[in-house]
């Protein structure tokens, strides 16, 4: 089966802990769902946030939804003056059985700015 990557994205209204989990677990639960993908298909999520982002790490609640089994890793993205604000961007690996021109990715919130030609 092929391995394919899944983008997504979401904006916080705050940075504040519990609204970061909150929006990661959305972001999460619709990337899976958005196309049709198990937790055990899952190779691996690479999160990033917004410099302006600190109140705990998305990989956190991704564990909390019971991924403590997928390799899960966070970083900060590149302060771009005028960049979107408080963006949470993930990048999953999965094993998916479709094209890559049918992955489909998810962008909630205000970060569907980010690819209106994508956007949920």
């Amino acid at each position: 089966m092929p391995v394919r990557a899944i983008r997504g994205a979401t904006q916080l209204d705050a940075d504040e802990r519990d609204h970061l989990f909150a929006r990661t677990r959305e972001l999460v639960q619709a990337v899976l769902d958005a196309n049709d993908v198990d937790t055990a298909a899952l190779i691996s999520i690479f999160f990033t946030c917004t410099p302006d982002l600190v109140a705990d790490f998305p990989a956190a609640a991704a564990r909390e939804m019971g991924l403590g089994d997928v390799p899960l890793m966070c970083a900060t993205e590149i302060a771009v003056p005028g960049a979107l604000p408080r963006v949470v961007r993930l990048m999953a690996h999965a094993d998916l059985d479709v094209a890559r021109a049918d992955v489909q990715h998810v962008y909630l919130h205000g970060a569907t700015a980010l690819r209106t030609d994508l956007a949920q």
